[in-house]
């Protein structure tokens, strides 16, 4: 009921925007990520993932190419835990970025990692295989610095430029150059972000988020913040969590406390004025048929 309530009032006050604005998506523009269509991101995961395979094959390791349904398995395990609804999710554990923090490699996670799913059950099994020292060599030729960072992962939130190793070479061969960069935003996203109604549910959303005591001037800023904090706490994902002194500890609780805040202040201020607005916005432009 109180959705409704919010979704009628807010509804209300777009009405004059909400009937001036129509627009038609680009020709080319898909509803994937990075603007794809459907078919465009199968083949970029399956070109991705068998340049990587190459690639690890020249520095010595195995890797199986996995299949886009592996990939996408990853991406859809982001947020998810079975028994539970996305919205208990976010209670919970936030975004699942600080509060899932071991600082072990993702093949090695025994509980929630869209990491470990996207790559493939056959991958994790062979770098169990691996020692220790191989173990670590094999993530660094595969993932580079930052092992957080697989394709699966890196996709799902739209962010390339953490990825290194043969998984970022692959990248480069696959996606533009600027779609690299921790700038790019997906096209879609943009677009709707320039009609007014979304213009002035953003304005709300700001608003609301500011008296709840967080400075953000758009949802899609507060992953990466969170990101940002984990690494620079965690020496950029390479220190265990078993390994941390006890200030490093309360540190750590302290940034997970704040993700289930801003989450789930977020996430419900999404639920009941923005995703309303985006989706009928997107149905405009999408109305012609997508490639």
């Amino acid at each position: 009921m109180r959705r409704a309530i919010c979704t009628g009032l807010f509804a209300v006050l777009l009405a004059p925007a909400m009937a001036a604005a129509q627009a038609q998506a680009p020709k080319g523009l898909g509803t994937e990520e990075f603007g794809m269509s459907p078919r465009e991101l199968v083949q970029a995961i399956e070109k991705t993932e068998e340049l990587i395979a190459r690639c690890m094959r020249e520095q010595g390791f195995q890797y199986v190419a996995a299949d886009h349904n592996t990939v996408r398995a990853g991406m859809a395990a982001d947020k998810k835990l079975p028994g539970l609804s996305e919205e208990e999710f976010v209670s919970r554990y936030g975004f699942g970025v600080s509060t899932f923090y071991t600082g072990l490699p993702p093949q090695l996670a025994t509980g929630y990692s869209p990491a470990r799913v996207g790559l493939g059950e056959r991958n994790v099994q062979i770098f169990r295989k691996l020692s220790p020292a191989d173990q670590v060599a094999y993530n660094r030729a595969l993932l580079g610095d930052d092992v957080s960072s697989t394709f699966a992962v890196a996709l799902e939130i739209e962010d390339l430029s953490r990825t290194g190793g043969c998984t970022r070479k692959a990248l480069t061969e696959t996606f533009k150059p600027d779609q690299l960069k921790a700038s790019h935003y997906n096209p879609q996203d943009a677009l709707i972000n320039k009609d007014p109604r979304m213009k002035a549910a953003l304005g709300f959303w700001q608003r609301e988020m500011k008296k709840a005591g967080f400075e953000y001037g758009h949802p899609d800023e507060i992953e990466p913040d969170l990101r940002n904090r984990l690494s620079t706490l965690t020496e950029g994902g390479k220190l265990l969590a078993t390994k941390m002194s006890p200030d490093q500890k309360a540190a750590l609780r302290k940034l997970q406390d704040y993700e289930r805040l801003v989450a789930a202040r977020s996430f419900k201020m999404q639920e009941e004025v923005l995703t309303p607005v985006e989706e009928k916005i997107q149905e405009e432009l999408f109305s012609r048929k997508v490639q």
